[in-house]
């Protein structure tokens, strides 16, 4: 469904709820989200987003670092509540009994789908379709008053009914929507007891769900779930890409003051206009810190929210166990940037992030427990000892190479890129020498230090594992960026020769035509088989000068994507996509060289087994 429909709809059932209700959704902490304008919905923009996101490391990989939407986003631009209980719970392989009981609709046995239509049915929503010529305010008005008919005007079991009914939508359609039309049960055991709804982190959950969704395919266009908080988290973080419009300042959640600037290009040019714009950002024009100047009036969710900012934490949402890496961005915490060991995907294996299939009956709590555990302690502080950025802007080119400083979009330049490397190389082979003269001297300094000799041997042979391996992969690229150069040049000969057929077909196909038409006026009744032939031949100059004109087309394409995506895809894939054997079994053996590096990271939750129902990560 439609993100702009959901919204739609979602809200016109809060709108139709009895005052008494809406109090009761605003204790709960969800009341500051229907504050919220219908804004445009950005797909362009959260494509763009997505199409930056890196899956180890949780986090978006611009050319300037890692930026990361935080706890303090969430809260501020949301306001949901971030403080509480972890979401966490028990997870079944079937909820048919619980939603017969706890809502009152029918779900098919071993399933933990509700039916969209059925569940907007119980609360109202039955003409749940625009009119033709009604407008957004009019088709909201409509729907919410005829729901209005069908709910509950008094407290009691029946406004209970109501109340998890609309809170299975709100949170299946909107905050954790997935994609597909039906709605997912797996929250339903916390709505039980209403009055504990209010006592967990759903915007932490929130952002957990957010984090799913970056991580999946690039070729998902569709945008789903609550859309506009990473558009405004765009707009606050990159104003110079001017896709947000203030248009209500001062107002709270900060959500409410944007909209969506319209755009009437085509989808694919407005995405790779956005993509060229944030290879291309002026990194002074970065806004790290957008909340220095925002006061904390009308936002009292913010108090008890604080303790929770400027801390690397796990998420929770049931299934979904993820790490809010927030010490790669210490920049947007006002400190400058350490040199951290970047997360990597083959360190342990990553809990799988969808909920396909059947299980038994899983205790999160307890499968997840040190997680749960981290959560409760609120996670642990970011500290830095920096005093610039320099350190970590070089280990962050030499991770993510031209992933993030040469695009797959642009036409690279060879000559300069190869050069690039090189002196990044002679860096990596001075890094290597000086490491392996201070391991001479490593026993005397040991002594000195008061450490012991294993521990520096294990660090001075992570720092050259770490060099050779820096120096193995700009080899690689730079033999990799010569390959695609001479590749390209023979694509550009052969596609020269293949234009000068198509404009000798094309200026045959000219000269046959107009033969053919003087032979129409002027033929005498013995030329009709002359005409015949001269058609047919024709009708075979114009397909042979067609293909030749595709051959051109399709050699330019290919031209642009070895010269670009070649150099790009093939020679970052050791950084950012999945490692090869090869890598795999030489960390392996790594094992005594990393113990003596310092980390940052946080230990992962135990592997899990599949949910049940659709994938939960939606867009």
């Amino acid at each position: 469904m439609r993100a702009r429909v959901s919204w739609t709809l979602v809200l016109a059932a809060f709108l139709a709820l009895p005052p008494f209700q809406r109090e009761r959704v605003d204790e709960m902490g969800f009341g500051q989200v229907f504050r919220t304008e219908r804004m445009r919905v950005d797909p362009a923009l959260t494509q763009a987003l997505r199409s930056r996101w890196d899956t180890e490391a949780s986090a978006f990989a611009f050319p300037w670092g890692h930026m990361i939407p935080s706890l303090e986003d969430v809260s501020r631009i949301t306001g949901l509540r971030v403080y509480g209980r972890a979401v966490s719970g028990y997870t079944y392989p079937c909820y048919h009994d619980l939603a017969e009981r706890l809502l009152d609709l029918p779900v098919e046995r071993r399933s933990s789908l509700v039916p969209r239509v059925a569940l907007q049915e119980s609360l109202g929503l039955f003409e749940a379709g625009k009119n033709a010529g009604e407008t957004e305010d009019e088709y909201l008005e409509r729907l919410a008053r005829v729901s209005r008919r069908e709910l509950a005007s008094e407290p009691g079991p029946q406004a209970d009914l109501d109340l998890r009914r609309f809170l299975v939508l709100f949170l299946g359609r909107l905050l954790f929507a997935t994609r597909g039309d039906a709605v997912h049960c797996r929250f339903l055991p916390l709505l039980e007891d209403l009055g504990e709804v209010g006592g967990y982190a759903w915007g932490a959950a929130f952002l957990a769900h957010q984090f799913d969704g970056l991580s999946a395919s690039e070729r998902q266009t569709s945008t789903s779930g609550f859309y506009p908080f990473l558009q405004v988290w765009a707009y606050l973080h990159l104003p110079a890409l001017r896709r947000g419009e203030l248009t209500r300042p001062g107002f709270v959640p900060i959500a409410c003051r944007w909209d969506s600037r319209r755009d009437t290009r085509h989808l694919s040019d407005q995405l790779e206009h956005l993509q060229e714009a944030i290879d291309s950002y002026p990194d002074l024009d970065v806004v790290w810190q957008p909340y220095l100047g925002e006061g904390d009036e009308g936002q009292p969710w913010l108090v008890q929210a604080r303790p929770y900012f400027s801390r690397s934490v796990w998420l929770h949402a049931l299934n979904l166990v993820l790490p809010l890496n927030l010490f790669l961005t210490q920049r947007s915490l006002g400190l400058r940037q350490s040199v951290v060991e970047f997360p990597v995907r083959d360190r342990f294996r990553r809990p799988g992030r969808s909920f396909r299939g059947l299980q038994d009956t899983t205790d999160w709590r307890e499968r997840a427990r040190e997680q749960i555990e981290s959560w409760e302690r609120k996670g642990k502080g970011v500290r830095s000892d920096a005093t610039t950025d320099d350190a970590y802007l070089q280990a962050y080119a030499l991770k993510y190479g031209g992933k993030v400083y040469k695009s797959a979009r642009h036409q690279v330049d060879v000559t300069g890129e190869i050069a690039s490397l090189r002196a990044l190389l002679q860096s990596a082979r001075g890094e290597l020498e000086r490491v392996r003269g201070a391991g001479a001297g490593g026993a005397s300094s040991s002594r000195s230090t008061g450490e012991s000799p294993s521990l520096m041997e294990a660090r001075l042979a992570g720092a050259v594992l770490r060099a050779e391996e820096a120096r193995r992969h700009l080899e690689e690229r730079e033999r990799d960026l010569e390959v695609t150069h001479e590749h390209a040049m023979t694509l550009q000969s052969e596609r020269d020769q293949q234009r000068t057929r198509a404009e000798a077909a094309e200026a045959r196909v000219a000269e046959m035509t107009q033969e053919l038409a003087t032979l129409r006026v002027q033929r005498p009744p013995g030329d009709q088989e002359e005409v015949i032939r001269l058609r047919a031949e024709l009708l075979a100059q114009q397909t042979l000068a067609r293909s030749l004109q595709q051959i051109v087309t399709d050699i330019g394409r290919s031209r642009s994507r070895s010269r670009s995506g070649a150099s790009v895809s093939r020679a970052t894939g050791a950084s950012v996509g999945r490692r090869n054997e090869e890598e795999e079994r030489r960390r392996q053996g790594e094992g005594s060289a990393h113990e003596g590096r310092g980390g940052g990271e946080m230990l992962p939750p135990p592997d899990r087994r599949e949910g049940s129902g659709e994938s939960g990560g939606g867009q």
